[in-house]
């Protein structure tokens, strides 16, 4: 089922190229089924948020997406091309991605885990270079890491470690990035932080950006388009207004709620009521 078989919403924004589509993308983890036909589009330019309830496949997708995963059925395909059969070199120069709850190693500086995203510019026959340097003393600028460059991991707090990660992604210099839960187990402040960190990256640098977020206010903040799924399956994609409706939360979530006026932006804002009693 696409988003535009349930909602009527089209499912690729107008304004810009597909970037990375999936097209009756089956995932499974052994004989367990988490995405099942699924079918989406990123438009190049654009900030998508990906929501959903706890286990509908959010997470999958988003894997799938990256090349970490490869599909039973089904095809991913990165600027016209099926992902898996485009060099990893090849991939790594265009898409960046930043799982959930990335681990390093123990002991490791920030500068040491920025580093590390300019892998996949280097070759046997040119490694560590000017190039290199200035790669890495850009993403720390602009993530404001530069004046902690040279302390451990482990003494930053959560909303600095994330920007940590965020940088070594940038380092690596692509211009489409796929950021799994990037505000998980950071309190509102930080998560704020965060996400406005990624809108700049955004704006400035014209990048494509997939994220997946539980929060739907912050969803409908920050994204140009949201894909909404359950079990498996996108129910709708397109811009927040036209997908945070009372009907898909109650389809999606099985939540009751109302939508209003966000305020600050003017987009929409979910009020919940409670459990729907359908669900």
């Amino acid at each position: 089922m696409t988003a535009s078989q349930t909602t009527g919403i089209d499912a690729v924004p107008a304004g810009g190229p597909v970037r990375l589509s999936a097209r009756g993308l089956t995932l499974a983890y052994d004989d367990h089924v988490i995405v099942d036909g699924l079918d989406a589009d990123i438009t190049e330019g654009t900030i998508t948020c990906v929501i959903g309830p706890n286990g509908c496949g959010k997470s999958t997708m988003l894997r799938a997406l990256g090349r970490l995963m490869r599909p039973r059925a089904g095809l991913v395909e990165l600027d016209g091309r099926d992902i898996h059969r485009t060099p990893t070199r090849e991939v790594a120069r265009v898409l960046g991605v930043l799982p959930q709850q990335p681990v390093a190693p123990d002991g490791l500086t920030v500068a040491d885990l920025v580093a590390r995203g300019r892998h996949p510019a280097q070759r046997w026959y040119r490694q560590w270079s000017g190039d290199d340097h200035e790669a890495v003393a850009r993403a720390l600028e602009q993530t404001g890491l530069a004046e902690l460059a040279d302390t451990p991991l482990s003494e930053l707090s959560g909303g600095q470690r994330q920007r940590a990660w965020i940088s070594m992604v940038l380092a690596q210099g692509t211009d489409l990035l796929l950021l799994d839960e990037p505000t998980t187990f950071l309190d509102l402040v930080h998560q704020v932080d965060v996400l406005d960190l990624v809108r700049e990256l955004h704006r400035e640098g014209g990048r494509t950006i997939v994220m997946v977020l539980h929060d739907l206010n912050l969803a409908a903040r920050y994204a140009d388009t949201i894909i909404a799924m359950r079990e498996g399956r996108v129910l709708a994609c397109g811009a927040p207004a036209d997908v945070l409706t009372p009907g898909l939360l109650r389809e999606a979530f099985g939540l009751e709620a109302v939508v209003v006026d966000d305020p600050v932006t003017g987009g929409p804002m979910v009020v919940p009521i409670g459990r729907s009693k359908d669900d």
